[in-house]
């Protein structure tokens, strides 16, 4: 008889881990809250307009290859991927830095706007290489014990971990400019991280887009998320929109399945847990239940910052890039301001995605949607965002359009919408509005995340940003394959492990 598996939540993670799970003949159930698939990787149609919710750049493409072999499926027959071999502009002040994956190109344009450092990013890339290939085999297995450590392939990354170094330490050893410094150092933020803390090991961001290539699929990045739950049903899954979890469904400590809000009760053998890791055990787990991860404890964990997101429909095509990010005049005080002081910027850093440049499905001819961000602090801020939301629109939009070439962008504003951290938390249901999930402290990586098998729990799996290897979409499906296999391997059936099978073998 087939097991039965319930899925919390149809983000990235628990698509991936559905389909892959389904494909495996596996009876699977996703039961999200939302009118839509996808999570925080969904899209958000206005008026004929088409956004994506929150991810926008897809990178290390091989990975969702291997998600969809793993089920039986080529990705290519889903997803009609672009290539933005132009990546993104960075706007500072005096300059604006065009990022291209090309080496050749990218070596020329920062010899011409930092002359003696294209000899760094040589170096940057070569060590880099390095460096990820011996990362991998950490970021695509299990890490929930601390014999874990000992394996081969960990000891042989620990030289490439950077201990002690944070990820701008690191980068100020090939760059002698502080702004190249920053063009490096900026995806901390994908963490909700300064990085001036983060870890020196993810170095590898920045050197996964250049290495690798950016990528934009047709539709928008939520495509993923639309092509994963085809796959799930093509095998015979089940997703349940408007379905939410109202609780786990316990035996002492194991899981026996949800408790919809419904009040339906639905059996099973296992349950994976895809929606927001803090919110989902400070929601669904009755207090007592649990120790390591009990509400107050959680409460004193580390969180990402959060995002202020403005979504424009707008009534005119702009000659600007794919992605544009705009720095501020002092970006280590406003990322201390964000992720310390817990207070609005002045002078916020914004992002910029005007991706109807490459794809006319996203807006009606002759029109544009443009998507723009503002890093901001999570909710242990208490910034009241009803107040303060109309001021930093403001602010940020007017920033826009001094700094970039989004000129008078205010008079062909047609449709528009905003989330804010408060949003985030009650109508998106993440933890304290963190976006990105727990921060990547030390402290909170590896064995010391929430286990992909979840070690409060019998018969629970964790995917997402929220276990390991950690938040962003390349991470969260590697979460989804790391649980799928380990629940393969217990049942006996195939697992489709990635190119490091020697340590499983070594256990």
């Amino acid at each position: 008889m087939s097991k039965k598996i319930a899925v919390i939540g149809s983000g990235p993670g628990g698509l991936a881990a559905a389909m892959m799970l389904a494909s495996k003949g596996y009876e699977v159930d996703v039961f999200e809250k939302q009118s839509y698939v996808g999570g925080r990787n969904s899209a958000i149609h206005l008026d004929g307009y088409t956004f994506d919710m929150g991810p926008t750049f897809l990178s290390m493409p091989q990975i969702m290859e291997e998600i969809f072999q793993a089920a039986g499926r080529n990705v290519n027959d889903y997803l009609d991927l672009r290539r933005l071999s132009h990546m993104y502009d960075l706007v500072f002040n005096e300059r604006t830095v065009s990022m291209s994956d090309d080496e050749k190109t990218m070596k020329e344009e920062i010899e011409r706007h930092f002359p003696g450092d294209g000899e760094g990013y040589k170096r940057f890339m070569e060590d880099t290489a390095v460096k990820m290939d011996a990362l991998t085999p950490l970021l695509q297995s299990k890490m929930d014990r601390f014999s874990h450590y000992l394996r081969p392939d960990v000891i042989k990354a620990l030289p490439q971990l950077s201990l002690g170094k944070s990820l701008y330490d690191v980068l100020a050893s090939y760059f002698s400019a502080d702004q190249l410094r920053l063009a490096f150092t900026f995806q901390a933020k994908y963490l909700g991280m300064s990085p001036w803390e983060c870890p020196g090991a993810f170095s590898i961001l920045s050197y996964m887009e250049h290495a690798y290539g950016i990528f934009h699929p047709i539709g928008g990045v939520n495509q993923l998320s639309q092509a994963m739950a085809r796959v799930v049903e093509e095998h015979g899954g089940r997703i349940h929109l408007n379905a939410g979890v109202k609780r786990l469904l316990l035996d002492g400590k194991t899981v026996k399945g949800v408790v919809l809000e419904n009040g339906e009760t639905v059996q099973a053998d296992d349950v994976v847990v895809n929606g927001d890791f803090s919110y989902v055990m400070s929601h669904l787990v009755d207090e007592g239940v649990l120790k390591k991860y009990a509400k107050k404890k959680l409460a004193k964990k580390r969180y990402s910052c959060s995002t202020f997101m403005i979504y424009l429909g707008v009534d005119k095509k702009y000659d600007m890039p794919h992605h544009t990010i705009i720095f501020p005049e002092d970006y280590k005080l406003n990322v201390r301001e964000i992720t310390k002081d817990l207070v609005i910027s002045d002078e916020p850093s914004i992002y910029v995605q005007n991706a109807s440049v490459t794809d006319p499905t996203l807006a009606p001819e002759g029109k544009s949607a443009l998507y723009i961000l503002a890093p901001v602090p999570n909710n242990m801020s208490e910034i009241d965002w009803d107040r303060y939301k109309k001021q930093f629109r403001d602010k940020v939009l007017q920033i826009v359009q001094e700094k970039t070439g989004f000129k008078d962008l205010e008079k062909h504003i047609e449709v528009e919408k905003i989330i804010s951290p408060k949003n985030w938390e009650e109508d998106i249901y993440v933890y304290k509005g963190a976006t990105f999930n727990l921060g990547h402290q030390l402290t909170q990586m590896m064995v010391l995340r929430p286990h992909n098998e979840f070690d409060e729990l019998k018969n629970c799996w964790l995917v997402g940003g929220g276990t390991h290897p950690g938040s962003g979409l390349p991470t969260i499906l590697e979460s989804a394959r790391i649980s799928v296999n380990a629940i393969a391997e217990r049942d006996g059936r195939v697992a489709h492990l990635p190119h490091n099978k020697e340590w499983e073998e070594a256990l």
